[in-house]
C-alpha cells in the first residue's frame, strides 16, 4: 500500500498506450514531474505498431484489467463475494448497478479491490466512454472520488447514450473538458448536470519543441492523422488538385493510417495527383516531428463526420504551432481557440477544397506571413497549451488534500 501523505492517483483508459492520445502521456508525466504517485489502469492491451518515445519516461506501473468475457464464471462470482465482503456499501452498489454491462462491473470490481490495496485516494477517467463507467463504479465501490475528461467522439457520436453521459455528469466530483465549445455544448444539452463542467486544454512540455525562427523549407504540405471522415483528408486531395491546376509548386504527405486509406487512393488516382500527394503510412512519434520540422505548412482539414463525430483540438497542431510551422486548419470544435484566423493561423470553411488551397498557396508563396502567423501562434501556446499549468490545474480538481486526509485519518 502506497504512503497515505503521498497523493495517488489512479488513471483509467480504454488502451494504454495508445499513439494518437499524446496529451494524455504528457498529462501524467507532468503529474509525475509535481510529485504525484500515477498507477494507470488499461480496459484493453494496445493494438497499436508506433508508440511516443515519452512512454519510456513515465514511471507509473500498467494494469489491464481483465474483462468479464476473458473470466471464467466461476472467478467472476468469486471476485463479487471478496468486494461484497470487504468494501463497505458494495452490496448497495452492486445491487443498484442494474443493466450495467457484466464486463464493466467486473473490470470495476477488479479496480475498487486494487484502488483499495494501493492505497490510491482519486480516480480521473479519459473520454466519457467505458473508461468513465469503469471509474464511476469502481469509485463507489471503493468510497472515493472520480473525474474525467471529455473529449470529442465521447461526447458528440451519434452513438453516445445522453442518458449514460448525464449520470456520469451528475455523479463525478468534478468534471473537465478540452475546449470552450465543448463546455458551451455540454451545457446546453445537459443543463443543470453540466453547470460545474471546466475547460482545461490539453498541453505539451514546450521543453521537447523548440521554437524554429526563419524562413520554413519551400514546397512541403504536412497532414497528420488518422484516415478517418472526421480528418477531411480527402478535401486535401482535392485542394491539391486544385493547386496543381494553379501551377504551384507543393509536395504532399499524409500521416497515418486508417480504414479510408482505400478511399484516399482511389481518390489520388482519379485526380491524377500521385506524383504530388503520398500517404506515407504511421510513422514513429519522433519521425512525425521530423516531418513537421522539414514542412512548410501544416494541413488540418477537419470536418464534422456524418455519425456527428469530429475533432477537438488535434494534438499535432499543437505541436506544429509549437515548432513554428504555420498552420491551416478549419473551424470545427475549439480549434478556433487554436488556431485565430489571420493571427495563429489561417481557417478555411470545412469541405471546402478551393479554399483550402487557395489559404495554403498563401502560406506556400507569403514568408512574410508564415513567420508572423508562426510566431503568434506559438504565443498562443506558451499562454494556453503548457502541459505543466494545465496539469496543475487538472489537480485541483482532485480534491487529494481531502482524500489524504480520510484515508490517513
Amino acid at each position: 500500500m502506497s504512503n497515505p501523505k503521498t497523493p495517488h492517483v489512479g488513471y483509467v483508459v480504454k488502451r494504454y498506450p495508445r499513439f494518437s492520445e499524446t496529451f494524455v502521456v504528457n498529462e501524467i508525466l507532468a503529474h509525475e514531474q509535481a510529485g504525484i504517485n500515477i498507477s494507470i489502469f488499461a480496459l484493453r492491451a494496445p493494438v497499436d505498431s508506433h508508440f511516443q518515445a515519452e512512454i519510456g519516461r513515465v514511471r507509473a506501473p500498467v494494469t489491464y484489467l481483465p474483462g468479464a468475457r476473458s473470466v471464467r464464471s466461476r472467478v467472476f462470482w468469486r471476485t463479487l463475494k471478496v468486494v461484497m465482503r470487504e468494501l463497505p456499501g458494495a452490496t448497495e452498489v452492486i445491487e443498484g448497478a442494474g443493466e450495467t454491462d457484466p464486463c464493466v462491473v467486473y473490470q470495476a470490481m477488479e479496480l475498487a479491490l486494487q484502488v483499495r490495496d494501493r492505497g490510491i485516494h482519486h480516480l480521473h477517467a479519459h473520454f466519457a466512454t467505458s473508461a468513465t463507467s469503469v471509474a464511476r463504479l469502481a469509485a463507489r465501490l471503493a468510497g472515493i472520488r472520480y473525474t474525467f475528461t471529455a473529449h470529442a467522439k465521447d461526447i458528440f457520436h451519434e452513438e453516445v447514450d445522453d442518458r449514460d453521459l448525464r449520470i456520469k455528469l451528475s455523479q463525478a466530483s468534478s468534471v473537465v473538458t478540452v475546449s470552450d465549445f465543448n463546455v458551451a455544448d455540454l451545457r446546453r444539452r445537459f443543463g443543470r448536470a453540466a453547470e460545474g463542467v471546466s475547460r482545461i486544454y490539453n498541453g505539451l512540455d514546450l521543453s521537447d519543441f523548440p521554437f524554429a525562427a526563419g524562413p520554413r523549407p519551400s514546397g512541403r504540405i504536412l497532414a497528420v492523422g488518422r484516415l478517418v471522415e472526421k480528418k477531411g483528408f480527402p478535401f486535401l486531395v482535392k485542394a491539391c488538385a486544385e493547386l496543381r491546376a494553379r501551377g504551384t509548386p507543393f509536395q504532399c504527405r499524409i500521416v497515418g493510417a486508417g480504414d479510408g486509406r482505400a478511399e484516399l487512393e482511389a481518390l489520388i488516382r482519379d485526380l491524377e495527383v500521385e506524383d504530388l500527394v503520398e500517404l506515407v503510412g504511421p510513422l514513429p512519434r519522433q519521425k512525425v516531428l521530423d516531418e513537421l520540422k522539414r514542412s512548410t505548412l501544416l494541413a488540418a482539414p477537419c470536418i464534422e463526420a456524418s455519425t456527428g463525430d469530429r475533432d477537438g483540438l488535434p494534438t499535432v497542431l499543437l505541436e506544429a504551432m509549437a515548432l513554428g510551422v504555420p498552420c491551416v486548419s478549419t473551424p470545427v470544435t475549439g480549434i478556433p481557440e487554436l488556431v485565430d484566423d489571420g493571427v495563429t493561423g489561417l481557417l478555411v470553411p470545412p469541405r471546402d477544397p478551393e479554399a483550402l488551397a487557395h489559404a495554403s498557396e498563401r502560406l506556400l508563396a507569403d514568408q512574410e506571413l508564415a513567420g508572423r502567423l508562426a510566431r503568434h501562434a506559438r504565443r498562443r501556446i506558451e499562454e494556453r497549451f503548457d502541459v505543466r499549468r494545465n496539469a496543475a490545474l487538472l489537480r485541483t480538481h482532485f480534491e487529494l488534500k481531502q482524500e489524504v486526509q480520510t484515508h490517513a485519518a
